[in-house]
């Protein structure tokens, strides 16, 4: 309870506090002593070091580092791919129109550019290493295109099969209907399906999953294919061509047919799979047509 007007007495001052103020143990002002300089400046060094050389930093500046040059090989794959494009398309313009002195200075454009593109310089070395059995170099130059261009090792062809039912793609780069100044890259591709079992089939659908230089993947379903739902009996084929445009001058390609077998009514469906292919200006080393 408080009462007013009215003030607790306070303890006669002792002598320890009638003069001045006692000193306490302090740092002087301005700069600190040269003894705790040291220890500091040890100690923010020392926090430094093991931030820096943590584990974890190193990793995180490794995978920038990493992602960085994966980026800078995308970009100059990229213009070259385009620039072999864009000569490509010039000779084809030159021969058709009969201008056999640019043809020819094309064609020797041409050859240069192949000879000094790496992805083909490092393929043609992969394949005569092979040829001569000097694995443990091809392996060295699948390693480096790995690095250079991962989908240089995909075949513009696939060949799979499924429960008897095979199927078979090629791809070609399509110069006359593509326009590399203008980003569109045209690709046509023939599947061949064999199929290979005891029972007749029927193709109800299909799906593709198709993936551009860039990584963007698209899904595309359908009823058939070319406007059909052909039905396939044991011991015979069926095949068709039909074309996918690109963005980039290099892509894949994969997916699966959906079918049933019609011999026995009520029958489940079931998928077969096309294999990955892909989609490039480059090609391959395989000339083979379906």
């Amino acid at each position: 309870m408080q009462c007013a007007g009215l003030r607790s007495s306070s303890p006669a001052p002792t002598a320890a506090w009638m003069g001045r103020r006692p000193r306490t143990a302090r740092w002087p002002r301005g700069r600190l002593p040269a003894a705790r300089r040291v220890v500091v400046a040890s100690a923010a060094a020392s926090d430094a070091n093991s931030s820096s050389n943590s584990p974890g930093k190193d990793e995180e500046r490794e995978e920038v580092a990493r992602k960085e040059k994966e980026e800078k090989a995308a970009a100059s794959l990229l213009m070259r791919s385009q620039k072999y494009a864009m000569l490509k398309q010039q000779l084809a313009v030159a021969a058709q129109f009969e201008d056999y002195k640019e043809a020819a200075r094309l064609r020797d454009s041409l050859r240069s550019f192949e000879e000094e593109e790496p992805v083909l310089r490092l393929r043609r070395l992969m394949k005569k290493a092979i040829q001569e059995e000097r694995f443990e170099d091809a392996a060295k130059y699948r390693d480096e295109l790995k690095i250079l261009a991962p989908h240089s090792l995909l075949k513009c062809s696939s060949d799979a099969t499924t429960l008897g039912i095979r199927v078979q793609v090629r791809s070609v780069y399509i110069e006359s209907r593509s326009q590399p100044l203008k980003g569109q890259f045209f690709f046509a591709y023939r599947i061949r399906i064999t199929n290979n079992s005891q029972r007749p089939v029927q193709l109800l659908r299909r799906h593709w999953i198709v993936t551009d230089g860039n990584g963007r993947t698209e899904n595309i379903w359908g009823v058939g294919v070319v406007g059909e739902q052909p039905v396939i009996f044991p011991r015979t084929g069926f095949e068709y061509s039909s074309a996918c445009p690109l963005s980039t001058p290099n892509g894949r390609m994969e997916g699966d047919f959906e079918m049933k077998h019609i011999d026995k009514a009520g029958s489940s469906t079931f998928n077969v799979a096309i294999a990955p292919f892909s989609l490039s200006i480059l090609g391959d080393d395989n000339d083979v047509l379906l």
